[in-house]
């Protein structure tokens, strides 16, 4: 998967449907985010995202791409998502995938930092 299609498939799991998203994350997959219960399996997260509001917008930096070995990707990224009515969120994160078949791809691994933010005085 070249760097363009690995950042695409990346911003449509934060603006995808709950469908999308449940098509793109593998059944062993474990994910690590700043809410309870924190550590969750693949199902666990699709579950939870089934009731969430989706991003309207995210942004990337800081992008970094990895690709230790044919067929498996591990990215790294600032991201800066919004959604109507809400506060921005930004976050670093880090994902893994792996290729199941030619142009086949699930995320094994997500896992999301918020930022700091530093106190004024």
């Amino acid at each position: 998967m070249d760097d363009n299609r690995v950042w695409g498939f990346e911003e449509s799991l934060w603006t995808g449907d709950a469908e999308h998203y449940r098509a793109l994350i593998d059944d062993e997959c474990v994910m690590v985010l700043p809410e309870h219960p924190f550590v969750l399996t693949g199902a666990q997260a699709i579950e939870a995202v089934a009731d969430t509001p989706r991003w309207s917008t995210v942004t990337f930096s800081e992008q970094q791409i990895m690709r230790p070995q044919e067929g498996l990707i591990a990215i790294a990224y600032k991201a800066e998502a919004n959604r109507d009515g809400a506060t921005g969120y930004t976050a670093y994160c880090t994902t893994t995938m792996r290729r199941l078949e030619h142009e086949e791809w699930r995320v094994v691994q997500h896992q999301q930092t918020p930022a700091l933010v530093a106190s004024a005085g």
